[in-house]
């Protein structure tokens, strides 16, 4: 049958479809500041993940970026508007859960004590949606599909927020990893106190091997105790702290993903791709946020320039 559909598309004309054309849903238009417009997908042969990538495949091979949605969720659309944004700066981006439920973009964040039940912990200690096993699986699916010669595998960051954040941290040990960005996350300070499974200590920090970011919303973030004490525990690794009074909510719900677009771009910029002028927003006396009375910033075992 396939070879018959082959051969009738030959003789109509028509190019017959690629694997990701036939298995691909795109949800919404094409977003991001970057230089390369992205798209999110879903697919039927990866029903466990979200996919963002630019809308038009660019000569060159992109970097590989894992996501962690708040709260462990499966709702790879929770943090939209903010991975497409990073995908647009030229990424690869897989999240954890199928495309479920995308929220509108916000015209301002709500107050920061009153944070959105679409990024809170759940109410109650539950099994999580996902896993940090089906985080790291998603290089494997990528190696073995049809958007592996989109791929440089060789170049691999982790991200995620709140729960999620803790997956990037426990995904970080591994040796494919080349850069991890936690956003209001942190091992929780008092072991099994936190509503999450997932199984990170504090001593399994010292596991980290690259260069790691902290992005934390001010004394209202729930993660902000754990997050901070993290950054005080880490001595091995640079590490960057970067705080503002937002909440734990982020700004991932704004226009591109608000300065958490911003952020993180940069530092996949600067990790992945080695560009210099992305590396000044962490790097130097005068860094990019050390320079925004918004944002207070703290750097350790770090490089003086990017």
């Amino acid at each position: 049958m396939k070879k018959a559909s082959f051969l009738l598309g030959l003789t109509l004309g028509i190019a017959p479809l690629t694997a990701e054309a036939q298995n691909a849903r795109t949800i919404g238009g094409p977003a991001g500041s970057g230089g390369m417009p992205a798209i999110a997908q879903g697919r039927a042969d990866a029903p466990g993940y979200t996919i963002y990538r630019p809308a038009k495949w660019p000569s060159k091979r992109l970097p590989l970026v894992l996501w962690g949605n708040g709260g462990c969720r499966d709702n790879g659309l929770s943090a939209s508007h903010f991975l497409r944004e990073i995908a647009s700066h030229g990424y690869l981006v897989l999240a954890n859960g199928a495309p479920r439920e995308e929220r509108p973009v916000l015209d301002a964040l709500p107050p920061a004590n009153g944070q959105r039940p679409t990024v809170a912990p759940p109410a109650r200690a539950t099994p999580d949606e996902t896993q940090v096993s089906q985080l790291l699986g998603a290089i494997d699916w990528v190696r073995g599909s049809d958007l592996a010669p989109h791929a440089d595998l060789s170049r691999i960051a982790v991200m995620g927020h709140s729960c999620g954040g803790l997956q990037a941290l426990a995904a970080g040990a591994d040796p494919r990893i080349s850069a991890v960005v936690a956003f209001n996350s942190g091992v929780y300070v008092r072991a099994g106190s936190g509503l999450s499974g997932v199984g990170i200590t504090k001593d399994d920090l010292a596991r980290l091997h690259t260069p790691v970011a902290y992005i934390l919303g001010g004394p209202d973030d729930i993660a902000y105790p754990n997050g901070s004490d993290d950054v005080s525990r880490i001595a091995h690794v640079p590490v960057f702290f970067a705080n503002s009074a937002i909440g734990h909510g982020g700004t991932f719900g704004l226009a591109n993903g608000g300065d958490y677009g911003r952020i993180g771009a940069a530092w996949l910029d600067w990790q992945l791709k080695r560009k210099a002028k992305a590396g000044a927003m962490f790097t130097g006396p005068d860094c990019g946020l050390c320079k925004d009375k918004q944002w207070t910033v703290v750097r350790k075992q770090f490089p003086e320039k990017p």
